[in-house]
């Protein structure tokens, strides 16, 4: 059984979630010098407004990311030791007063997360490619002027302390939390291309016209990179509860913030959605790795492994007791959800044929 809740509130104050009890933060926030967040900022610090209108670009940046500042102490308040933070930031590029620069948002994020002592992991380029007809800038074909066009994001991933340790049932749990080998070929890439994913719902905060969600895709990898089945995940900047929605479908409780009571409606009704169609999501995760061995030839068919629960081949020892529990229930509650999974044995590779 796993938990879900969105709450009301600012995460720079999360004092309802106990020190330490967090094993995994999963977040994107609002993205300091993107214009459609200016208002957001300004609402928590209107000396933001003051500089932007003073057209000091780099005091403004400087302001929203105290702002942000404030989150990440929290975070690493309630954030186990050993745990991981993923966080998912695109860099900001801006004319004021006639002046175009880059503002690094990912940079300065890993400035924060160094000097509160964590180590700094390898991150990933999440490539959004744009079909824009006319999306570069500047003097068009003239040298000396135009400027790179950004079609990417970055997956920034921390770990506080050292590595986490699993000892008795704990082992038991992270095993069958493996991934698929070609999974991890997959998703330890530092380039993912994936596509985002529609920006429709507003909130009632100034300049909430639009959400910024990130595809399921992202959230749902990266919590069955970095964490184990009935881990507690937090997303401090919830938007519309996909980190949520991953952890349901994943096994793992789920925590968000959001600073706008809309949103979290908004972020519940998303998040409530049947069973058939989060199991669908598993079902096709499992297709996919018997679609990858239907490529395999007879000899690397040969020294395949063999998974106790679905009855079909693996590639490493580490997977042969890879079980995705399907959910059987999903009950709403005041602020979220409790879900119940189906724990019964051997599903054979035939169920998931393509």
């Amino acid at each position: 059984m796993t938990r879900h809740e969105i709450i009301v509130g600012t995460s720079s104050d999360m004092s309802v979630i106990a020190t330490g009890s967090v094993d995994l933060i999963v977040t994107s926030p609002p993205y300091p010098m993107i214009s459609m967040w200016d208002a957001v900022f300004c609402e928590q610090d209107p000396a933001v407004g003051e500089a932007l209108l003073g057209g000091d670009g780099m005091e403004a940046f400087r302001k929203m990311h105290r702002i942000l500042d404030g989150t990440w102490k929290e975070c690493d308040r309630v954030l186990a030791r050993n745990g991981f933070v993923c966080i998912n930031i695109g860099d900001a590029t801006r004319t004021i007063q006639d002046e175009f620069r880059l503002y690094p948002n990912h940079a300065r994020i890993i400035q924060k997360f160094m000097e509160m002592g964590y180590s700094v992991l390898p991150d990933i380029h999440w490539r959004k490619p744009s079909n824009a007809p006319n999306k570069f800038m500047g003097s068009g074909m003239y040298p000396a002027g135009a400027y790179v066009t950004y079609e990417h994001e970055y997956i920034l991933v921390f770990r506080k302390g050292g590595k986490r340790h699993f000892n008795g049932a704990e082992r038991l749990v992270r095993q069958k939390s493996a991934y698929f080998w070609e999974e991890r070929n997959e998703w330890f890439s530092d380039l993912w291309d994936i596509r985002g994913t529609s920006q429709t719902h507003a909130g009632t905060l100034p300049g909430r016209e639009r959400n910024a969600s990130y595809p399921l895709e992202i959230p749902y990898r990266l919590v069955n990179m970095y964490s184990v089945e009935g881990d507690t995940v937090l997303d401090p900047f919830a938007g519309l509860g996909t980190t949520g929605l991953a952890c349901m479908i994943a096994n793992r409780n789920s925590i968000g913030y959001d600073i706008d009571a809309e949103i979290a409606r908004a972020a519940l009704s998303n998040m409530d959605r049947g069973v058939d169609v989060l199991n669908a999501v598993i079902d096709s995760r499992l297709k996919r790795h018997l679609e990858f061995l239907e490529g395999l030839s007879d000899e690397e068919r040969s020294r395949c492994y063999r998974n106790t629960h679905y009855a079909f081949d693996v590639k490493t020892k580490q997977e042969t007791v890879i079980k995705i529990d399907r959910l059987c229930q999903i009950r709403k509650t005041k602020s979220g959800f409790i879900c119940r999974y189906d724990n019964s044995d051997s599903l054979q590779d035939g169920d998931f044929n393509t």
